[in-house]
């Protein structure tokens, strides 16, 4: 498959033919599963104009979700999960881990040798994902999350022994479309799972909370939602962008005899932190299982 910019026959002696960019080959995306992760993805590679909706075709087994994906992303639909398999250049399984060893048995002839696959589900190896297709093949594991609908996923990449480097950046390449990526080893991949895959979920309920306390003391709701949720923004780019500890960034707040260190006594006094860590560890824990 190729993946990079196909060269023209520049004509000899025409400088103005040798001036032309190189046009890009498209790539056909195939989703099969287009659940919350996945239309995640596809909003994601939609909005930054990774791929037009023509270059995306997902399957989903209810008619439900395929009007829901048609309607939304304007993409095609289908309920053959062999006709994505055929299609895709770029193959991401976006179905429940317990789906996989089932869906692989159905589209594994459908596949194209040259075909780049993507597994996105916690737990089944590189290793495991050969064993299903019962060939080798160009596989590439990952782990995104679902801030992917807004620009803003964190995903992991891992290649497989037949995917070259050009395979990984590609997949890369389109993920960086809803977010960031990192390349990782395998054996880190349920480590995200638990500090990144599944985070989003620990930071609203966080969010909820921090609104709940306000809404007590008299706060509409919607608006705890508005300054809980920016509060978490802002603290977030504060991390990512100045590079400073998030420990001294809490000391920073933390004036003395003020607001903001009584508010940390009674997170610590709760366990705050230690319950974090544990919930991160038996996540990845789970992660491991799948």
């Amino acid at each position: 498959m190729a993946i990079g910019p196909a060269k023209e026959e520049i004509p000899q002696g025409d400088p103005s033919m040798a001036m032309r960019p190189e046009k890009e080959e498209i790539m056909k995306i195939g989703f099969i599963g287009c659940g919350n992760m996945a239309s995640a993805m596809i909003g994601g590679i939609l909005k930054k104009q990774v791929a037009s909706p023509e270059e995306i075709l997902a399957s989903a087994r209810t008619e439900a979700s395929r009007r829901k994906a048609e309607e939304a992303f304007g993409i095609a639909v289908t309920e053959d999960n062999r006709r994505v398999a055929a299609f895709a250049d770029l193959l991401i399984l976006a179905v429940k881990p317990f789906y996989y060893q089932e869906v692989i048995a159905e589209i594994k002839d459908s596949v194209r040798q040259e075909t780049v696959v993507v597994s996105i589900t916690p737990g089944k190896t590189l290793a495991w994902l050969e064993e299903q297709f019962g060939r080798p093949m160009r596989l590439v594991r990952t782990m995104p999350n679902t801030p992917a609908l807004v620009g803003e996923a964190m995903s992991c990449v891992c290649g497989g022994s037949q995917a070259g480097p050009e395979d990984v950046e590609m997949v890369c390449r389109v993920f960086e479309g809803f977010g960031k990526t990192e390349i990782v080893t395998e054996e880190l991949i349920d480590v995200v799972v638990g500090a990144s895959g599944s985070a989003p979920a620990y930071v609203f309920l966080f969010i909820e909370a921090v609104a709940d306390g306000a809404v007590a003391e008299g706060m509409s709701r919607a608006q705890a939602y508005r300054f809980a949720a920016q509060a978490v923004l802002g603290s977030a780019k504060m991390v990512l962008e100045t590079g400073i500890h998030p420990g001294q960034l809490k000391d920073m707040v933390c004036s003395p005899r003020g607001t903001t260190i009584e508010a940390v006594g009674v997170l610590e006094e709760k366990g705050f932190r230690s319950a974090v860590m544990e919930a991160v560890r038996a996540c990845i824990r789970k992660s491991r299982e799948c």
